[in-house]
């Protein structure tokens, strides 16, 4: 029995005889399920490779999302360690570039921009490596981009790479080319939504404030109005103003009245006139502290609705001093955040094909035939040995 299960006759003097095509012939003959497992396909897998594939041309970029400082995405313990810890926004957002990359939407995009069907179904493409049908569904069209253009996110060291690969140098060149923009445009759109989030809440409370503002304003407007007066503390301040004068002059005529009344007879008409001048004073000053002090509408009234119309008013002016403060941090704080696609490497057109990588192929094949082949083996010349 020889290694490959079949059991070797002795060598007769017909062999000797025999014609080397015979010779061949009985050595394939006895060989027949190595030739069938394993020379055949190689052999079958050499002819596509060598004769049959169409070269396929790749190139590649590298590239980083990197915040506006310059701040870079370092290791955290988690990684040197082997376990994950939180991710930050920076390689959440790198994540997300590669992710959108690799999506349906990008491919869309593509089909619409570049009609990427026409890309992977180049004349020159075999039957095996082509696109197929000629109109593609959008998801069969999506199972083939990925296996033509892949993203990769090093968690180490915050670097993607990208990798393109067409049947021309400029398609592959021009697919990268593309594809960079796409990532550009998505950081962009991610900064906009993340400024967008940051500011909208301080926006709202600038607004609300200014609305506050305004209706103290209305309602000081319409107080004003209601009362006929602009401004009820210096109308306070002019009635006070007026009373004291009032008063002094109702003090002198009573010095005067009393001293009249020391000189002159009560009944002459000077004192008369005198204690009539007095009277008048006295009910003019009571008429006027009944004005500013009294019940109803008087200045000390409308003066205690507007002071407190006044203190709502500063107040409602700090209050949109400081969110408006609020809101200038929040964009500073979302601009300085902001993140942009930084490309470590630029796509080069490629001048060699690096598809399909035929040796490395056809010796793949061969190896894992043989060691199909090999364990087959192992297996009936097991069975046979049980069985003798």
């Amino acid at each position: 029995m020889n290694m490959h299960g079949f059991i070797t006759p002795a060598h007769s003097t017909d062999h000797g005889k025999a014609s080397p095509g015979r010779r061949m012939m009985d050595w394939v003959r006895k060989r027949r399920p190595l030739m069938l497992i394993v020379v055949l396909p190689t052999l079958l897998t050499a002819l596509y490779l060598y004769a049959i594939a169409a070269d396929q041309y790749q190139t590649e970029a590298h590239f980083v999302i990197q915040s506006s400082t310059g701040s870079s995405m370092p290791m955290s313990i988690g990684d040197v360690f082997g376990f994950s810890g939180p991710v930050s926004s920076s390689q959440s957002q790198a994540m997300g570039v590669s992710d959108y990359l690799g999506s349906q939407e990008a491919v869309d995009t593509l089909q619409k921009q570049m009609n990427l069907v026409q890309i992977f179904r180049r004349p020159e493409a075999d039957f095996l490596a082509k696109l197929h049908p000629a109109d593609p569904t959008p998801e069969r069209l999506h199972d083939y981009y990925e296996n033509r253009v892949s993203t990769r996110y090093n968690r180490d060291t915050g670097i993607s790479t990208l990798e393109v690969r067409a049947f021309r140098p400029g398609d592959s060149y021009a697919l990268i080319q593309r594809l960079l923009t796409l990532g550009e445009k998505r950081v962009n759109q991610l900064n906009q939504r993340s400024y967008d989030d940051a500011v909208r809440n301080a926006q709202r409370q600038v607004d609300e404030a200014e609305q506050n503002a305004r209706d103290i304003e209305a309602r000081m407007t319409a107080y004003r109005q209601g009362n006929a007066d602009v401004d009820p503390a210096v109308s306070g301040l002019q009635q006070s103003s007026l009373l004291t004068q009032m008063e002094a002059s109702l003090a002198s005529a009573r010095s005067q009245l009393a001293l009249m009344g020391t000189m002159i007879d009560h009944n002459s008409p000077q004192y008369r006139a005198m204690q009539q001048r007095v009277s008048a004073l006295e009910t003019e000053v009571g008429r006027q502290k009944g004005k500013l002090t009294g019940s109803g509408s008087t200045v000390a009234s409308r003066l205690g609705g507007y002071e407190d119309l006044k203190v709502r008013q500063a107040f409602a002016a700090k209050r949109y001093e400081v969110a408006s403060a609020a809101l200038e941090k929040a964009r500073d704080t979302a601009r300085r955040q902001s993140l942009y696609l930084l490309r470590i490497v630029d796509p080069s057109m490629p001048v060699k094909a690096l598809y399909p990588k035929r040796a490395q192929t056809l010796l793949t094949v061969f190896l894992t035939l043989m060691v199909a082949y090999s364990i087959g083996w192992l297996i009936v010349a097991g069975v046979r040995e049980h069985t003798a």
